[in-house]
């Protein structure tokens, strides 16, 4: 670290009871880089001053509201106020706060999707090169040790011209349920999308971080099975990716019994390879006259890249938390860097950026688009600063 301090952070969203706050949060503290030391926890002003005393925050830092926060924070000196803000509220206030925080020169670590519509999240790509922030988005399954070793095969030419990819997250969360009440199926909250928006968005993000592939077009069928929400819950989409690829994309919270099934296949001219969430510490290559190859994470045969980003030896598994504090720790690296007048180290900047929340945004309005017009749908697109 360049800095002889900690990277210090605030969090708007994450207030008691929230899930994926407590991950991000455990997930910043897991290297010992970085310091949470403000929030605004929730909309309610008694919760969020409770989270922050079950959190032992100094109290002059625990904010009835985003906007409090900030000017709370601008008000400190620089060398005691926040390097960054973690977004971790329901989809639909994303935009509004991050863009608060940009404009009064913070950086940003947002969850995933970035924004609800495409123009917000172009909007925030302008801000970010007009401030020159660092914004870290959270997709968090790039930051598996053998997702990047998967990258690393492809970039090497290992499987050849690209051919077919097949990426699917199956979840049965949803499976027999009727009149659920919950924001990720409220369009008023979640925005357009719940299966695709939710976890189909973490499929397409991580075949296109391994194939390093754009879609050109897709195709969606996209279906409501359950009953008393609006939003799909199941989605099945055919892609075609730039050099000629072709691909499938499948996304369910229907698919009973399947808890979280993320699963990426990728098949070139020379090798295939699989990997899988609920085993990620173990990456096929796959061969059309050869045994199975089977890359293990921890062994000194993986890319530079695999090991900066593993913390134990084989054998000992490291798995989501790991992976998310993979995405944060590079970020705050390069923040530190960048505070400190110096260049990122060699693998900190392999983060998903505000470029990559914008091409999430517009993957899933084609998504829907495709989908209301049964039928297919270009879907080119390059994002502001790219």
């Amino acid at each position: 670290m360049p800095l002889n301090r900690k990277v210090r952070y605030g969090m708007v969203g994450g207030g008691p009871g929230a899930f994926i706050g407590a991950v991000h949060r455990k997930a910043a503290a897991l290297d010992g880089e970085i310091e949470l030391v403000a929030g605004a926890f929730s909309s309610d002003a008694m919760k969020s001053r409770r989270q922050g005393e079950q959190l032992f925050l100094d109290p002059t830092r625990v904010y009835g509201s985003w906007r409090e926060m900030i000017e709370g924070e601008k008000k400190l000196p620089e060398g005691e106020r926040i390097d960054f803000v973690t977004i971790v509220t329901p989809n639909v206030a994303h935009f509004e706060i991050a863009k608060g925080f940009l404009e009064a020169g913070f950086n940003v670590v947002c969850d995933k999707p970035m924004t609800t519509k495409l123009a917000d999240a172009e909007e925030l790509c302008r801000l970010v090169k007009k401030h020159d922030a660092v914004f870290a988005l959270t997709h968090n399954y790039t930051g598996f040790p053998m997702v990047k070793q998967a990258r690393e095969l492809v970039r090497q030419g290992k499987l050849g011209e690209i051919k077919k990819i097949v990426a699917e997250y199956p979840q049965g969360w949803l499976a027999g349920a009727t009149g659920i009440s919950m924001w990720r199926l409220d369009p008023k909250v979640a925005g357009i999308s719940s299966a695709v928006g939710d976890i189909g968005l973490h499929a397409w993000h991580l075949a296109r971080y391994i194939a390093g592939l754009e879609i050109e077009a897709v195709c969606a069928d996209l279906t409501t099975f359950g009953s008393g929400y609006e939003l799909e819950d199941d989605a099945n989409l055919l892609v075609h990716y730039q050099g000629g690829a072709r691909g499938i994309i499948y996304s369910s919270q229907m698919s009973v019994g399947e808890e979280n099934g993320l699963r990426v296949r990728i098949y070139g001219t020379k090798a295939g390879l699989d990997w899988r969430q609920e085993n990620p510490n173990y990456l096929e290559l796959l061969h059309g006259n050869a045994p199975v190859h089977t890359y293990r994470r921890g062994n000194d045969y993986l890319d530079p890249i695999v090991k900066h980003n593993s913390r134990l030896p084989f054998g000992h598994h490291e798995a989501f938390i790991e992976a998310f504090a993979n995405v944060y720790v590079n970020a705050a690296r390069t923040m530190a860097a960048r505070i400190a007048g110096h260049k990122p180290g060699e693998f900190d900047t392999d983060f998903p950026t505000v470029q990559d929340g914008a091409r999430g945004v517009h993957f899933i309005e084609k998504a829907i688009e495709s989908g209301k017009k049964k039928g297919w749908v270009d879907a080119r697109y390059t994002p502001p600063g790219e």
